[in-house]
This record gives C-alpha cells, sequence and structure tokens, in this order.
C-alpha cells in the first residue's frame, strides 16, 4: 500500500492514532502512539525522537561511555523516519496501523547507531553487486504462566512453564493450548508475519517458528516484529514468553537461526546452486561461506550480543562453538541446505534468539559479501562427524568481553559496518560486561558464603 492509499484508508475509517517503533542496539523496540496530524505533519521530513534510546541499555540505564549521545549533549531529539512501506495493521489490537522506522536521512548521513539503517546499508552493497538477497530467521522461545509482576514477585525463580515435559515436536502439547496456537499462527499472518512452521521443540512449554523467508529488509523487519508480537499474543492469554538465549542451564537454549540465499535480481535464479559442482555449491556460494567464516570471530557480539548468549553457545549444547561448515549437520556454524535449487541456502546457526535481527542480518550479509568481494577460497573443509570437536580452524570467543574486545580492535569489523557504528556498538557491549562483572551471583553466595 502506497502514501495515498494510506492516508485515504486513515480518512474513509476515521482512523485517529498510529503506532510507530523502531529497534534499538539491542532489538527491543521503542516506540509511540501518534495522532494522524502529527504522523500526516511527519511524512516528508520525520519525527524527533528523543536519542537516550541510543544513550541507555536494555533497562533505560543510561551508559556512562557513550559518544553518541549522552548528558554531554543534553539527550537531544534526532531525526526519525517512518518507512511507509512497514505499514501493516495489528489485529490483536482494534487493527490500529503500525509502521515500522528508522534513523536514516534523505542525503544518506544515517545515525551510525541505528541497526535498520546499518542493514539497509548493507542492502544496498548487495543489490549493487547484482544480487536479490533473500533472508529468513527462525526463533526458539520459552512460554511460561505468568506475568510481569508475578516474575517481579517471585524474583524469576520456580516459574510455571506453558506444558510439563521434554515433549520436541509433540503433536499432543500443542492442543492442550490450541488457542494460543492458532493466535500464534493465524494473528502473525495478519500482521504480515507468515510462519512456514510452528512446532514445539524439546523442552517444557518451548516453541520453535520458522518466518516465511523474503528479501533481507523485510526479512529482519519481521524478524523483530515477531518477537515482540509474539510477546503481546502472548499477554493476551495470561502467558509471558523469553527470547533469552538461556534461561535456565539444565534446559536446552534458544536459537536465532538466519537462512540466507543469493538471487539474481529478478529472482529467478538462485545463484548458489550449481548441480555441477561438488555438494550442489556454486562457487559464489563457497566464496560466501568462506567470507562469513573469516569474519565471524572478529563480529561474534552481532550473534551473540548478551552476556547470556554465551550460555547457549556451548560443546553438546545444539548451538555451534567452531568455525566449521557442513552439508546438513546441526554441530557446525554454518549447515548447508540445499537438495535442489529452490531451497538452497546457508543456515547461519551461531546467532540466538537473543540476537537483534537487524544486526545478525546485518552481519550474516557483510560477512557473506566480503567473501565475494576478496575473492576468498573455502579453503576450510567440510565437518565429517562432530562439529564440536574439529577445532582446527578456530573456536569462538567464550564470552562477551572477549568477543567485544576482538570486534573492537578488529579491521574487518570497521570494513564490514563502518567506524561509527564498530565504536559504538563495542562501547555498549563492554557496558553490558561491566554491568553483569559488578553483580554477585547465587552460584558465589552458595560456593562461597560459609565454607570460604
Amino acid at each position: 500500500m502506497d502514501q495515498s492509499a494510506i492516508i485515504a484508508l486513515l480518512e474513509e475509517q476515521d482512523i485517529q492514532k498510529i503506532r510507530y517503533a523502531f529497534a534499538d542496539i539491542d532489538g527491543v523496540l521503542r516506540g509511540k502512539i501518534i495522532h494522524r496530524n502529527k504522523f500526516l505533519d511527519g511524512l516528508t521530513d520525520g519525527y524527533g525522537f528523543c536519542d537516550v534510546v541510543f544513550g541507555w541499555d536494555c533497562t533505560d540505564t543510561p551508559y556512562d561511555n557513550g559518544t553518541v549521545t549522552g548528558w554531554h549533549s543534553g539527550y537531544p531529539d534526532a531525526p526519525v523516519r517512518i518507512d511507509v512501506s512497514t505499514f501493516r495493521q495489528l489485529p490483536w489490537d482494534d487493527q490500529m496501523p503500525f509502521f515500522l522506522a528508522d534513523f536514516s536521512r534523505s542525503d544518506g548521513n544515517d545515525l551510525a547507531a541505528c541497526p535498520r539503517s546499518l542493514l539497509k546499508r548493507i542492502a544496498r552493497q548487495g543489490a549493487d553487486m547484482g544480487y536479490h538477497t533473500e533472508f529468513a530467521q527462525e526463533f526458539e522461545w520459552f512460554n511460561f504462566r505468568e506475568t510481569p509482576q508475578t516474575l517481579q514477585q517471585k524474583g524469576f525463580r520456580q516459574l510455571e512453564p506453558l506444558t510439563p515435559g521434554m515433549f520436541g515436536y509433540s503433536i499432543l502439547r500443542p492442543s492442550l493450548e490450541s488457542d494460543f496456537n492458532h493466535d500464534l499462527f493465524d494473528l502473525l499472518a495478519q500482521f504480515d508475519i507468515p510462519l512456514e512452521g510452528l512446532h514445539t521443540e524439546t523442552g517444557p512449554g518451548v516453541y520453535e517458528a520458522a518466518i516465511m523467508h523474503d528479501e533481507v529488509v523485510r526479512a529482519a523487519d519481521k524478524a523483530t516484529l515477531f518477537k515482540t508480537a509474539v510477546k503481546e499474543i502472548a499477554y493476551r492469554h495470561g502467558l509471558v514468553a523469553t527470547f533469552m538465549a538461556k534461561w535456565n542451564a539444565d534446559l536446552p537454549g534458544c536459537s536465532g537461526h538466519i537462512h540466507q540465499s543469493l538471487w539474481t535480481p529478478d529472482g529467478t535464479k538462485n545463484l548458489f546452486f550449481d548441480p555441477a559442482k561438488p555438494d550442489r555449491m556454486s562457487d559464489l556460494m563457497r566464496q560466501y561461506m568462506a567470507g562469513q567464516l573469516h569474519c565471524l570471530p572478529h563480529i561474534l557480539p552481532m550473534f551473540a550480543p548478551t552476556i547470556n548468549s554465551y550460555k547457549r553457545l556451548v560443546e553438546g549444547a545444539w548451538a555451534p562453538t567452531t568455525v566449521t561448515w557442513s552439508v546438513d549437520n546441526r554441530t557446525t556454524a554454518l549447515r548447508v541446505l540445499n537438495h535442489k535449487e529452490a531451497y538452497a541456502r546457508v543456515e547461519h546457526r551461531v546467532a540466538g534468539a537473543d540476537s537483534n535481527p537487524y544486526l545478525a542480518i546485518a552481519a550474516s550479509l557483510a560477512s557473506g559479501l566480503y567473501g565475494i568481494r576478496h575473492g576468498l577460497e573455502l579453503d576450510i573443509p567440510a565437518t565429517v562427524g562432530n562439529g564440536y570437536q574439529d577445532k582446527q580452524y578456530g573456536t569462538l570467543p567464550a564470552n562477551l568481553w572477549e568477543a567485544t574486545q576482538a570486534m573492537k580492535t578488529s579491521p574487518v569489523a570497521t570494513e564490514l559496518f563502518g567506524e561509527g557504528f564498530v565504536d559504538h556498538f563495542t562501547r555498549t557491549r563492554e557496558w553490558e560486561w561491566r554491568q553483569y562483572a559488578r553483580q554477585v551471583s547465587d552460584w558465589e553466595l552458595k560456593r562461597y558464603f560459609e565454607i570460604i
């Protein structure tokens, strides 16, 4: 729907309020409900939005090490622009119009800290190289019979899962919550986030959903909206959904795998597929994957942005720990799926459900294009068997601090994303580590309180 059609819809239905939102550096959607008049007034020049949203963390605590904004600048307004092509209506909120926004600017001088603006820039690089970029992200998440109030009252302990037991791919368990399941599938589709599949994963109350693939920016929009939409739908069923990478040490973690392929500009030919080549992998696909493997240790925080991310990235936990690839092997960082052209793709398995989709997808595409630009050879052989044991080509940093320091000093990261973004993003990850380091955990109390 174009801008004139949207304006006509607002007038015909006498719609007085519009919701819009954008993703901050953590992938948290921040936004407002605005009056129709304000919406119309800002369509050309944008809207002012307090830039503190890039000057604080996910708990609204201001950074003390930021340069984009802060007490030194007085937290002024920054121009945010609504992308009218993202128009949707909220089926669980009286069909209120909804738009995504970002901090891009008409002169191209985008806010370096804005994740969607970063992805749009990298998507243009792919288009300029002659590729149509097709992406999709899938997510695992846990659901609980809790409310925000009971989470606080219980101190996030002894939570009641949606259903008990380990019921991966169960037909039985979803029937217990058929209203919730149908709402997820149907309301998300009405919100223009059609699902390819929805099922239970192994673990109490854990689901997995695969979003249908789309052009890379639209795919990231859908992935970002998916997480908040699931939480809002869950609220309406008396549930709380979490996309933490690892909420419980004794249960599997939650992934955010990224599926990707490059096509001809008209979308008629999958450039990753070549039936005459070994494993049906085209030379372009091999260069793309070589770039991803080369860049991965330099940009890991883009896929694993939180302290908790690294609790998932451990051996034997269905998440990769090594710089590896293979064909249809779930123990490696990259998994090739290409039994036929229509579905030939590479699955990047490092990203967790806690990732910011704009950043994780930007990192996937940028590193793949890096391999093509530099003509890299896929000189790492395919892993046979257990990828956790295949360490000869490198292992991933073990925690957020190590990963951030590698990215902070990496010329590869700067080439991919620009100095302004790398500086801001790594400062926010250092802040995250410092907040963690200040805390005294239950583990420390139980281990040391009496005996030491």
